[in-house]
């Protein structure tokens, strides 16, 4: 699962994306200083790993882990191929999740390329740039669709009223995230065509340290002007988070945090927001060879998490054997927590609850 991180040129994107991944993507402060799409696989930080690891104490661990990708900037006219317009939305479209980042700090060394600092409009400059692209898919299905519906085709009609009521959203400014679609609809007509408004974002709102705890004028701008859209704003301080992603000493780290009033890094924040985003849980395996976070999408089997493993533990699953987060920390051990009654058997039907320990039986 990949989550894209988008914005104008210059607000502070490839920055971000180098204190996420530590792979050092080029950051300058000039338009279009990135090109190809940079990708890193980023750990996501789970406190209960680290729990499990001291009570199993095992050989290895292995944390869940997401992918980001950095998106260079976009530009006004990007859907006419402006700038390198048509290259990067092709990029988000690949993506399941976009990461929105806004500047929402003065500084007059950083160039801003509409000449001053207004993350309201910057946030409609990248809305329009990818609602139209939605449009032009929208219009180029709707023109098919027309022609099996003027025979009469029930199914074609339906299409067609659906496509009709994405181009007129899209048109009046609304992505279409926002656009009341019926679930089934949806499912059937939206989903399949990938539009890249229908991806689910989080506004980062990048500051300047003194606004890192509690944000400023601008970030209260962005939180009004987001509230209907059923999106989470996160407020992060960039540059001071590339700071301390140079530390290497974690004490060293936390002082740091500590003293700009922080109790964590904004970053791990952001990649559990972004985890979130992408729909996705985390159930865990635990033994004395490892102790490792899988990654499952929210609402999955046990098949279907066995599977994540590997496909034969699905095609032959038997069952789950399950211990809820919370009792195997209560009671430290299996052997007590089989004692007290605590170890479930579950079937096929089990759907997997965010933080589970468990061990598949499967027969090939």
């Amino acid at each position: 699962m990949k989550a894209g991180i988008v914005g104008l040129p210059n607000v502070g994107k490839s920055t971000l994306f180098n204190c996420l991944s530590n792979a050092k993507a080029q950051s300058a402060n000039f338009p279009f200083c990135t090109i190809e799409p940079n990708i890193g696989v980023v750990n996501v930080p789970d406190h209960r790993l680290e729990k499990l690891e001291s009570l199993v104490n095992p050989e290895r661990v292995l944390p869940a882990t997401v992918e980001i990708v950095d998106i260079a900037g976009l530009v006004k006219g990007a859907s006419k191929g402006e700038g390198l317009g048509n290259q990067f939305l092709g990029n988000i479209r690949e993506t399941d999740a976009i990461l929105h980042v806004l500047r929402c700090f003065d500084d007059d060394n950083v160039v801003h390329v509409d000449g001053n600092v207004n993350p309201i409009r910057d946030k409609e400059t990248i809305d329009i740039e990818l609602q139209l692209k939605d449009l032009e898919t929208v219009e180029k299905k709707l023109e098919k669709v027309k022609r099996a519906a003027k025979t009469g085709n029930k199914e074609a009609i339906k299409e067609q009223d659906t496509l009709l009521l994405l181009k007129a959203g899209l048109e009046a400014g609304k992505s279409v995230r926002g656009i009341v679609v019926n679930e089934d609809d949806r499912h059937d007509y939206v989903t399949p065509l990938q539009l890249i408004t229908d991806k689910p974002v989080l506004y980062v709102c990048n500051v300047d340290e003194a606004s890192a705890v509690s944000g400023n004028r601008y970030v209260d701008q962005v939180k009004e002007t987001v509230k209907d859209e059923n999106a989470e704003v996160l407020i992060l301080a960039v540059g001071i988070e590339a700071d301390i992603t140079e530390l290497d000493d974690y004490e060293e780290r936390q002082m740091f945090l500590s003293d700009i009033g922080l109790d964590e890094a904004g970053s791990a924040k952001l990649i559990r927001a972004a985890y979130k985003l992408l729909n996705q849980q985390t159930y865990f395996t635990a033994g004395v060879k490892e102790v490792r976070a899988w990654t499952i999408p929210v609402g999955a089997t046990a098949p279907q998490a066995a599977g994540v493993i590997h496909t034969d533990f699905e095609k032959g699953f038997i069952r789950a054997e399950v211990i809820a987060y919370d009792d195997y920390v209560t009671y430290g051990s299996e052997a007590k927590i089989k004692e007290a009654g605590k170890l479930k058997v579950e079937g096929k039907e089990y759907i997997v609850q965010d933080g589970d320990v468990m061990h598949f039986r499967f027969n090939v």
